[in-house]
This record gives structure tokens, sequence and C-alpha cells, in this order.
């Protein structure tokens, strides 16, 4: 192995090296501590240690690094304190997630890292949320995103790729390529000769290194990193190692050919670089000495710390409030009394550009919102207003955009990302649900993310176009979810989800827009996430629902005005307003619950457990839930009408009425 250095310092040289050997003696005392039964899982980067500790000294501090499993000298090399580390591993109160997770499943702004998920592949475009945040702040700062070999496979890659190269985006992708995906060996993942080839159809310039070389990463990361800050372009460099260890240590390496082990051992990292220095005249057997027992004293202090300290002693109001960022909003009412019929569709885009023009950090992103003005016009006439910077044009990728929405919170910014329709969520499942949902309560990361969701039937659009999917995130914390029925709501409650530093879901149904209106105020307003409103007094029957149920339940009171029909409009779904559902359903007696969605699973199911439990004393009848068929959404206008339950909610009212 050959060290170019005639360009490095002697201390840097040092320092390069101290940082290798920091991380394999912490990863060698794991081991130990492993076999002993004192920590229960370890990931080793034993082989692959030149690439963490080349990258990150490569970089200025204040630099973001979005590093893997195999990455320990990353953090090392930020400075962050070995013991606080260890706390981490062992699931301890004062470690980075308060026990919530493991490994490196973390973030801290303080030293500019941002750790990974298990699923890999959001990294990658969580890296060009901050990346792009770097670049629309003119800081002429590079982002480096960590992958291996395996996750290069995964859809988000490319999406990273695709999404980087389009924008011209500061980030350096870093493969590392130690030849197998858990155990399953290169040949088997790819056909391409080289990784580094899967950029230059992104039109990426792509690299291919010796990963085992400290000096040749640390250059070649250093050269293009200088390049980027002041010519914004990402980068793909990948580099060539080999883990020593297993995928993790239960998992072992039979299934590794024992000449890979002889043949990578001769390129141990650490031990050929010292070998250099030490022909060099650079370190001396008196230094390997001394820093091999500072470092010691380091990771035994550091050890009898996080050992020492007692184990956690769950705290159930802090677990429920740490879900979210703690956020009381002044709700801001209209500076004047002018008002303007608008449609539903005008109170959206009406509320969507004043909070353009209220906060300068805001982004929006999606499919057509550009020139376009999105697919349901609620954007046109943005970019006029606001620029290309701002209203982007996405590729299609649902996961990339949402994972980079992620990246701009991280950097204090704020996002809209309009899904074209609600349907398409699906191909952006996993950072919703994993990353913007979890990240909060995982490492305290703040999601500043606003996700627009075009949704409903009754438009004649079919199984893709049509589904009302928001008990799917119903289920998850971590969520808000609001779904406005009428003009004066969906301005309010869009402009309060983007005020909320946590991630907000507005469902907006397709057919309201252009069918319901209504006086609005004309100047900038907030309206109370979690609170419902009584859309209609009445004391027979209590109907409870949200989005386009309360226009059907609206129609029936009209049909049958005999039937005092109290109409609760849940407004927001996440957090419910159980103390509008109660009071309702005491004043009553007897109730509906109404949604557009299939019924089994429904919101409508959780709510109506949730009154047998809670109030059922005050029931004269059973409670009813009223929802659409178990079935797709279909696209003939009479199958249509057949799946949506209008009919059935009026059967439900007469049935209960006599109950």
């Amino acid at each position: 192995m050959k060290f170019d250095t005639k360009h490095l310092k002697h201390k840097l040289l040092l320092q390069l090296y101290k940082n290798m050997l920091f991380s394999r003696m912490i990863e060698e005392k794991m081991l130990k501590l492993l076999r002993q039964g004192r920590i229960s899982k370890w990931f080793s980067g034993i082989g692959q240690e030149a690439i963490s500790i080349g990258v990150a000294s490569a970089l200025e501090e204040d630099e973001y690094i979005l590093p893997m499993h195999r990455n320990l000298g990353i953090f090392t090399s930020r400075g962050i304190p070995f013991a606080k580390l260890f706390k981490q591993w062992q699931g301890k109160k004062n470690g980075f997630t308060k026990g919530r997770d493991r490994s490196f499943h973390f973030g801290t702004n303080e030293h500019h890292i941002v750790g990974m998920i298990s699923h890999l592949g959001p990294q990658l475009n969580v890296g060009d949320g901050i990346a792009l945040a770097s670049k629309l702040k003119a800081e002429k700062k590079v982002t480096v995103a960590f992958t291996g070999d395996g996750a290069t496979s995964e859809g988000d890659f490319h999406e990273a790729l695709n999404i980087a190269a389009v924008w011209d985006l500061p980030i350096i992708f870093v493969i590392e390529n130690n030849g197998y995906g858990l155990s399953t060996p290169s040949n088997e993942q790819f056909k391409c000769n080289k990784l580094s080839d899967k950029g230059i159809g992104y039109g990426i310039p792509s690299i291919t290194i010796d990963g085992n070389n400290v000096v040749e990463v640390y250059e070649t990361i250093r050269r293009n990193a200088e390049e980027i800050r002041n010519n914004p372009h990402p980068v793909l460099i990948e580099c060539n190692t080999f883990r020593m260890r297993g995928h993790e240590e239960a998992s072992g390496t039979k299934y590794v050919p024992q000449e890979l082990f002889e043949k990578w051992g001769e390129k141990d990292p650490l031990n050929n670089f010292e070998a250099f220095l030490v022909q060099q005249k650079q370190l001396t057997q008196a230094n390997i000495k001394d820093y091999r027992k500072e470092l010691s004293a380091l990771i035994e202090d550091g050890l009898d710390e996080a050992f020492a300290e007692p184990e956690i002693i769950p705290n159930l109001d802090e677990e429920i409030r740490d879900v979210f960022k703690s956020h009381s909003p002044s709700l801001i009412s209209p500076a004047s009394v002018l008002k303007s019929k608008k449609r539903m569709v005008d109170a959206f885009s009406d509320g969507l550009r004043q909070s353009m023009e209220r906060f300068d950090d805001l982004v929006i992103m999606g499919q057509d919102v550009a020139e376009y003005g999105g697919v349901f016009k609620i954007t046109d006439g943005f970019v006029d207003s606001f620029g290309k910077e701002r209203v982007r044009n996405t590729p299609i990728c649902e996961s990339g955009i949402l994972s980079a929405a992620l990246g701009l919170s991280i950097k204090g910014m704020k996002a809209v990302v309009e899904l074209q329709f609600a349907d398409f969520v699906t191909s952006g499942f996993n950072p919703i649900i994993n990353n913007l949902a979890k990240s909060h309560y995982r490492w305290g990361q703040n999601v500043d993310v606003t996700l627009r969701m075009p949704t409903g039937a009754g438009v004649g659009a079919g199984p893709f176009h049509s589904q009302s999917n928001e008990a799917w995130f119903f289920h998850t914390p971590g969520l808000k979810i609001v779904y406005p029925s009428n003009a004066y709501d969906a301005k309010g409650l869009l402009t309060a989800a983007i005020e909320d530093p946590n991630p907000v879901m507005v469902f907006e149904h397709k057919a309201l827009y252009r069918s319901v209106e209504g006086e609005i105020p004309d100047d900038y307003y907030t309206l109370e996430i979690g609170k419902a409103a009584v859309a209609e007094e009445g004391n027979d029957i209590s109907i409870i629902t949200y989005g386009f149920g309360v226009h059907w339940a609206k129609d029936l009171a009209k049909k049958y005005p005999h039937l005092s029909l109290e109409i609760v409009d849940l407004r927001t779904l996440l957090p419910l307003d159980f103390d509008q559902i109660a009071e309702s359903v005491k004043k009553t007696g007897k109730v509906i619950v109404l949604n557009e969605d299939c019924l089994t699973g429904s919101i409508a199911s959780d709510i109506a457990a949730w009154i047998g439990e809670n109030c059922f004393e005050y029931l004269d009848g059973p409670v009813r839930r009223v929802g659409s068929l178990d079935t797709p959404v279909p696209f003939a206008k009479v199958l249509e009408s057949q799946f949506l339950p209008q009919q059935r909610l009026e059967a439900a009212i007469l049935e209960l009425s006599t109950y």
C-alpha cells in the first residue's frame, strides 16, 4: 500500500493514525465485552476504519456527515466523548436517544452528524435535503452521506443520486463496498464492474478508490469537497474495503472464503499506515505506546462512567411528551375584518401563499408544483412570486423528496411536500413512518414538514386516485393529521400545520376543492390543531365525522328536519378532540361514527371503541359505525356510489332514531 503524503503535514498524519487507532481499540474492547456478556450486540467496522477517519478529517467541523453501522470513526473524530457513545450503545438515559434506540441510530446537530435508520437507503436522501438547505443558504458547505454496497440496490439510492444531480446539490455520496450485504456477495448484488458506474447514468462524477488507504480517502474527499463548496454538484465515491468480522457478531463469517481474510488482512488500514509512519520516522514505538496508554484510559474511564449510570426508570409522562416537539402556538386572528368568498381550493392556495410570505425559509416541493401550478392549481403563480428555488418541481420520487424534507428541517428550514394524490404516498411510506414520525422521539430532532394529501372518492377516479388512506397514518405516533371540511378550516388548519414544528399531514378532499365555498378572512390566520367543531347543533343523534362526511350528514339533516342531528366535525384526526366527542355523546345518547374510508380498521372503529369504553353509561343505543365498502374504490359511477357510505348512513340514522 502506497501513501502519498508529500502534501500533508506531520501533525495531520499523526492525527489520522491516532483516530484510526482509537476506533480500533474501541472495537477490540467491544468484542471483549460482547464475549463477557456485558453488551448485547455489535456491528464491527474493523478493517474499514480508514474510510470514516479519512472522510471526517477532510471536512470542516460544521459540515454534516450521515454515517452508517460501521462508521465509529466518524463519531470519535468529531469529538463525541466515548462515555456518551457507550451510554448510547447500552441504552442508558444519558445516551443520545434516552434508551429509545441503539447503535448509531441517532443524530447530533452539535456535532453535525445524522445517524441512520435500519432501512439504510433513506440516509442518502436526508443528505440531499441538508445539501439543498446549504445551497439555498449559500453557505458553501458540503454534505457527505454514506451507504453500503447492499443498499445501492435500493430505490432510495437511485432517487438520491437523481435528485442531487438534477438540483446540483453539494453532496458527496460515499459507498463503502466491503463485498457483502450481510452474507450476499457482490456478484449476487449487481452486474456492473464497479459500483461507481451507477453514477454515470445520473451524470454524476464517479470515482473508485482504495478505501483502506486513509491518505487516499482523505485527499479524495478533501479535493472534491473544495471543488463542490464553490461549484455545487454531487460526486459518487466508491471506497473498496473489507470487513474482518461478521455483519454483526452473531452472524459469524462462515459464508466468507478464508482466502479473502488473508488477502485483506495484508491490507489492514491501521497496520499498514502505522508501519509506513514508523518507516518514514514520523512515528516511534514510544509514540505508539503513549497513544495506546492515553486512549486506553479514555476507554476505561468512559466504560466506568457508563456502567456506573443506573438503569432507566421509566417516566410515562416523558415518553408521551417526547413524541412531539413541544409547541404551544398563540392562535393568530385576522388583522382586519375583510372577507372574501372563496372555494376550498382557493382557501388552501391562500393559506399556502401567505405562509410563503410569512416564512422566508419555507420551501414547497412536489411534482408539477412550479410553472404548472400543481395538478389542482393550488400553487399556480407561486413561481412568479417566490422563484423556483422555493417552489421546486421534483422528479417522480416520493420517498426521496420526503426524506429530503427531513434534511431541510435538520438545517432549520420548513418544507411543504405536495403528494400529487394521497394514493401515491405508498411510494414514500418508509420515510414518513420511520423517519419523519420517529425523529423527535428518538433523538430530539423536530421535523418541520407539512404533507399535503389530495384525497378521497366521488370524482370517478378509480382505485389509484380515490383512496382514503388517513387511517394508515392515524396508527403512527409522531404524526399529526388534519382533515378540513370547509374553506375556513382549510386555510386556518394549513397555516397552523406549517407553523407547527412537527410533521403534519393535511388531507384535502378533491371533491370538495371546487364544490364547497365560504366567506373566509383575507388576512393570515391560524386555527387550533386538535380542536373539533360542532357543525350543527342537535339533541337526538350525534354524527361524529370529518371531511366529506360532514356534508353527507348535513344533507341528511335537511332531509329529516324532524330528527335533531348533532354533527361533530373532527377537523383534526391526530390528536383527536375526545372532550368534544364525549360532550356530544353525553348530550344525545345516540352516536354514529362516520368516515369515507373502508370500515374495517378505520378511524371510525377506533372512535367507536373509545366511546364504548369511556361513555357507555350515557348511551341509549349501540354505537353505529358507517364507512365505505371493504373493497378498492371502483371507477364506474354506479359502483362508486354503492361503495361510498351515504345510503348506509341514512339507514343507520333511521334505525338509531327508533331504537
